[in-house]
Parts: structure tokens; C-alpha cells; sequence
């Protein structure tokens, strides 16, 4: 991308108005020289320029930016990481169509991002109305499906998004209260692959003060998204009541500590992940003379009874997807009725999975039972 430091007057409207022409100077090349960034700038350009370390060398990157605070300190940081690092570096801001003109917003924010330098950048508009879930759900689905579209489309090696320690604290939260499982309390991964393509949240350790902080050392003013304080979300409901509520009652560390357990929750989720691959790879028997999981077309259940609940779990969950359950409708309860195939057997009958799949139990294997035919169970 080109070097943003030229002396261009970012012309925004009210809600992304920048009043000088040091938008784009500060951003592109610091403070004045010599002098030292304001640290909250300084910790965001820190946590990009780690992102992008461990990205290959050719191709762009691309940020996610909706105008909000997050994502426009994450997009000023990667103007100014990106240019000394020589990569290229795109911006693409998506327009939900959910507020009266949004359109505006996001064509201002496609035009910042051009003068600053980056290249591509696209204003996408989406569908959310016909999607499946919630508002919140359809909105998230219709933004990240434009946002892989859009890294195919240039070539990018990555999808930059501006989620932060605070937003994974409230993620954790709302976990909680669903009675997620540890996957679910592990929060938002710092990387994730979705459709091929990297997404990656520099953000996780950076709070929300810090990237207001670095927009106001920037002279950018922000978007204020009027769902962010919606009471009809439970996010925002979280924001605005339950996460204060808890930093009254037990300390303003309750933000980094439930950040810090997602972290942790996360490490001991991939290590089971890993373990529960293993043993889903394993032929049968195993070299030492071990029944391994795989049998024929099915699944042994000595060698599920032999596995720690934990990762029993998780095998079944993984087979269940290749048997062509939707992962978004596969729950707990659907892993646990498998699992009674194997720990809790009393004769019964198959259990009936999403996406017209059924398991049953036959000759000590759990096996996928044709919808045409009887139940081969005992």
C-alpha cells in the first residue's frame, strides 16, 4: 500500500470527521519526529505488527472497519504497520442496511481508507433479512460470508478484525448464560479459518479505552453504532448492565480475568481437539494390539468406552459432522444421546442427529442407520 502520509484532508461526515489533515499523518507516520506515539497507539501497532509476523510474505491483508472505534484504531495501526512492513494492505467496510444511511456511513468510510492509502477497498452491502437465527446471528453470517467473498476476491492472506479484551470478556459472559461448554467459554479465537481464509483478531489484549484513546490521539472520531447500546441485544445488554454490574461488585479486574480464562479454556480446548483427532485417526486395531476407534464404517465402542469422557465427546461430535450433520445444529444434547449408545446401553434405539442422520448401536460398533431400512440395533 502507499505510504499515508501525505497532506490529504480526510472529509468525513459527522460521525467519522477528522478536522485536520494530521488524520492521516499521525496514523501514517506517528507523532512528529522524533517523539514517541501516544501509548495507546503504541500498544495497537504493536498487537497488528505480532499479527502480521506470523502471515506469509506475499499477498494483502485486509481490515474489517465499520467505522466503530475498534475497528477504526486497528485500521489506522495497520495503515501505518503494513507500510513499513512493504505489505499491502485493503480495507473492506460492510453495509448491513439495517439503520438509515448506512450506505453514507460506509462510503465514508470506503473514501478515509482510500486517501490513507489502502488499496483494495471495497464498501459491500449485504442481505441480513431470510437469514437463520437471531438478528444479531443473521447480521455476523451475512457480514463474515462478504468478508471471505471479498478476501478471495483480491487475493488476501488474511481478514483483520477488531475485536477486543472487552468484547471477549462479554463473549465469555454470554457463554455463561447459554450453559455453553468449554469450547464455548474459550471465547473468540485469535485466529480462525473460515472458508479458507484467515481471519485474525489482533485486539484480544487490547481493551476498548485503549482503541478510544488511539482514535483521539489520531483526531478520528468514531461511529457510535446505536446497536451497540440496543437494549433488544443481549450483548449490549451485557455491556451496558452485566459486566459493570461485575466490575462493581468484584474489582476492575473481572474484564482481564475473564479474558484470561478464555485464553486458558482455549489452550486446554485445542489440546483435547488434538487428542480426540488422534484417536479418530486411529486404524483398527492399533500396532500394540489395542482396539482403535475406527472400525469398518462405524465406531468401536470398547475403544469409545476406553476414551476420557472429554475426548469421547469430541470424537463423537467430529464423526457426527462427517456423517453429515450441520455443525450448526449439532448440540450437546444430540453428542450426548451417542455417547448413551456407548456408556449408558439399555437396547435402545438409534438416535436421530440434524440433517436427517441417525446412529445406532449393532455388534459392539455405532454405525450410521439407513433412514430406509430397519434399525440395526442390539
Amino acid at each position: 500500500m502507499k505510504d499515508p502520509t501525505g497532506p490529504r484532508v480526510a472529509d468525513l461526515p459527522t460521525g467519522l470527521r477528522t478536522e485536520e489533515p494530521a488524520v492521516v499523518g499521525r496514523h501514517g507516520a506517528g507523532a512528529a519526529r522524533g517523539s514517541s506515539p501516544d501509548p495507546a497507539v503504541a500498544a495497537i501497532r504493536v498487537a497488528v505488527r505480532r499479527a502480521l509476523a506470523g502471515l506469509p510474505p506475499a499477498g494483502p491483508v485486509l481490515v474489517a472497519c465499520s467505522g466503530g472505534a475498534d475497528s477504526l484504531a486497528l485500521a489506522a495501526a495497520t495503515a501505518f504497520v503494513a507500510s513499513r512492513l512493504g505489505r499491502p494492505a485493503g480495507l473492506v467496510t460492510v453495509d448491513h442496511g439495517l439503520q438509515a444511511g448506512s450506505d453514507g456511513r460506509a462510503a465514508a468510510v470506503a473514501g478515509w481508507a482510500g486517501r490513507v492509502g489502502f488499496d483494495p477497498v471495497e464498501a459491500v452491502p449485504v442481505t441480513v433479512a431470510g437469514r437463520p437465527g437471531g438478528p444479531e446471528a443473521a447480521a455476523r453470517q451475512a457480514r463474515y460470508q462478504a468478508l471471505t467473498a471479498a478476501a478471495r476476491r483480491h487475493g488476501a492472506v488474511a481478514v483483520l478484525l477488531g475485536h477486543t479484551r472487552d468484547d471477549q470478556a462479554e463473549t465469555v459472559l454470554l457463554a455463561l448464560a447459554r450453559g455453553a461448554g468449554p469450547r464455548g467459554l474459550a471465547g473468540m479465537p485469535a485466529r480462525r479459518d473460515l472458508a479458507g481464509v484467515p481471519l485474525l483478531r489482533p485486539l484480544l489484549d487490547v481493551t476498548r479505552a485503549q482503541t478510544r484513546d488511539a482514535c483521539t490521539a489520531l483526531d478520528l472520531t468514531p461511529w457510535q453504532d446505536p446497536h451497540n447500546t440496543d437494549p433488544s441485544y443481549a450483548r449490549a445488554r451485557v455491556r451496558a448492565d452485566a459486566l459493570p454490574a461485575l466490575v462493581a461488585a468484584l474489582g476492575d479486574g473481572v474484564v482481564d480475568n475473564l479474558a484470561r480464562t478464555a485464553r486458558l479454556l482455549a489452550a486446554d480446548t485445542a489440546a483435547l481437539d488434538d487428542l480426540a483427532a488422534a484417536a479418530l485417526g486411529t486404524p483398527q486395531p492399533r500396532p500394540d494390539g489395542t482396539p482403535g476407534v475406527r472400525d469398518g464404517g462405524g465406531l468401536s465402542v470398547p475403544a469409545l468406552a476406553g476414551l476420557s469422557g472429554a475426548v469421547r465427546g469430541r470424537v463423537l461430535h467430529a464423526w457426527a459432522r462427517e456423517l453429515g450433520a450441520p455443525p450448526g445444529a449439532l448440540s450437546h444434547r444430540h453428542v450426548d444421546a451417542l455417547d448413551a449408545l456407548v456408556t449408558a446401553w439399555r437396547g435402545q434405539g438409534p438416535t436421530a442427529l440434524p440433517g436427517g442422520v441417525r446412529v445406532g448401536r449393532r455388534d459392539g460398533r455405532l454405525l450410521p442407520v439407513d433412514l430406509g431400512g430397519p434399525a440395526p440395533v442390539r
